[in-house]
């Protein structure tokens, strides 16, 4: 039987467990097993890390304000977020579509576009807000 997205969708969720703190506290294990697996899988996520990391470093030792640190924040999270998104849908397509596909590597093209995209927006970012710091620091 080929495998069919909507309805192993459907069927998953036939039943209404309503409301108990075990089942939310069940929905944090699996987001934080899904985190590690992100981390712990990725060398594009230990990437943004380092590059997060840096970032994080230059905004301690600029001294930046609250409202920079709103930018670079945004910016960080905006990157992992698209990155854990993306990897998500690579895994998705792996499993619907083992074997090539000109659709499925359209999909993980867009998936890969945003990450790319988010990217060069969080560099645009850190260029408006480190600019001005680094111009100083060098006395240009």
């Amino acid at each position: 039987m080929p495998f069919n997205l909507a309805y192993f969708c459907c069927v998953k969720n036939t039943k209404e467990k309503g409301f108990t703190i075990s089942s939310r506290a069940s929905s944090f294990k699996y987001a934080f097993k899904g985190l590690k697996l992100f981390f712990t899988t990725q060398h594009n996520a230990w990437i943004h890390l380092l590059a997060a990391f840096c970032v994080i470093a230059a905004g301690c030792f600029f001294g930046i304000s609250k409202t920079e640190w709103l930018f670079v924040i945004t910016a960080i999270s905006l990157v992992l977020i698209t990155e854990i998104v993306n990897t998500a849908i690579e895994f998705i397509v792996d499993l619907v579509s083992p074997e090539f596909n000109e659709t499925a590597g359209k999909i993980k093209d867009l998936g890969s576009g945003a990450v790319l995209f988010s990217a060069m927006m969080a560099a645009v970012i850190g260029a408006l807000v480190f600019g001005p710091y680094l111009l100083a620091l060098l006395k240009i």
